[in-house]
């Protein structure tokens, strides 16, 4: 992997772990932080009156997903300080196998052209600050089989999983901090 890709950091995990108020503290203390794409497409399909979401069409809402990820990608080119994302483009490949849904070849080719740092900061399932809301209509279970699809989603890619503790967001920042500087 070219030395561009080293300082894009992914955080991933189930819905309701904790990722975005992570991001939140990051982006607090300067880095460049991409938005979720999930909650993002959700937000717009639903002012729109669209119906590529997660409860009409999977297929069209993960198509969403993964060019808002690219997107994203594109948005960090130039950063020369540490980049951290709120999900990444293999996340849309564990969504379609959540949803039993085939992955495309064209997807596979975007997994492989837009790179990551190989370290993923996974957050598990917590049970203690999950909650549902308007986007995140899913279960608590849905949450650990999403994670699960997430763990081994990015194992199939060559990612290596660093699993973020159930702490408070700052010792979870310094955890990802302390990580990176090994």
């Amino acid at each position: 992997m070219s030395s561009t890709f080293q300082h894009r950091f992914i955080l991933t995990g189930g819905p309701g772990s904790g990722k975005s108020t992570i991001i939140d503290a990051l982006t607090k203390r300067g880095y460049w932080c991409s938005e979720e794409a999930g909650r993002g497409v959700i937000q717009d399909q639903v002012s729109i009156g669209g119906n590529a979401l997660p409860w009409a069409n999977q297929a069209a809402f993960a198509e969403l997903m993964l060019s808002w990820e690219m997107r994203s990608w594109h948005d960090a080119e130039g950063q020369t300080q540490l980049c951290f994302f709120d999900r990444g483009v293999p996340d849309v490949a564990g969504y379609l196998r959540l949803s039993a849904l085939t992955i495309p070849a064209h997807l596979e080719n975007a997994i492989e052209k837009f790179r990551y740092n190989r370290t993923v900061f996974i957050a598990p399932p917590w049970r203690d600050i999950y909650v549902q809301d308007t986007e995140r209509r899913q279960s608590f279970d849905v949450a650990v089989e999403t994670y699960h699809a997430m763990v081994k989603t990015y194992r199939m890619y060559d990612y290596q999983l660093i699993e973020l503790p159930c702490a408070s967001v700052e010792e979870r920042v310094d955890f990802i901090f302390s990580r990176i500087a090994r």
